[in-house]
């Protein structure tokens, strides 16, 4: 049997990596999307095991010391994780599995599996995503300028993903996130 593939998504809040992801998922059922554990609280509408695995700090630090996490990363006061089990299972199985995490926990998937394909989610512009972020309107003007810092170094980094896509227009962006993955997973 065919190993499956580990590709890590990631870019700044608000560029439209949840959305892309979604639709994705919705065209291409048999990718597998990683739950991560986070210790913020639930946003209205997510759901337990489905959205996240909601955790207190002291089980999430717990996950760390038991090296249950592939990686992990804290990101506005809150610690993101990925569980490694069901990540390796499903590479096992052939499937491929997509992560979609903070810059921090790409950069530790690099370390720990150097096959990952690492794909880097841009704006158009730094003024179009202020724009998506004022949109959302789940954020204060304190924390929208918090996102915007944190962007700017983000950015930065995208060069050392493998991949580099801007998402200017999301069915434009949708189709080449698919002929990526597809290209490479043959």
């Amino acid at each position: 049997m065919q190993s499956g593939k580990l590709i890590v998504l990631t870019g700044p809040s608000g560029v439209g990596k949840g959305t892309l992801l979604s639709s994705l998922l919705e065209r291409h059922p048999e990718l597998v999307l990683s739950i991560s554990v986070t210790t913020r609280s639930p946003r209205q509408g997510e759901v337990e095991g489905k959205s996240y695995f909601f955790v207190d700090r002291d089980k999430f630090q717990q996950m760390i010391e038991t090296e249950e996490l592939l990686e992990w990363a804290e990101y506005a006061g809150n610690f993101y994780g990925t569980p490694t089990l069901p990540v390796i299972e499903n590479i096992k199985q052939g499937k491929s599995v997509i992560l979609e995490i903070e810059l921090q926990g790409a950069r530790q998937i690099q370390n720990t599996f150097p096959d990952a394909l690492r794909i880097f989610i841009l704006p158009p512009s730094t003024a179009e995503l202020e724009e998506r972020l004022r949109k959302r309107g789940q954020d204060s003007q304190e924390a929208i300028a918090k996102r915007l810092k944190r962007a700017t170094e983000e950015l930065e980094a995208a060069t050392e993903f493998d991949i580099q896509l801007v998402n200017d227009n999301f069915e434009d962006a949708l189709q080449n996130l698919e002929a990526i993955l597809f290209n490479f997973r043959e």
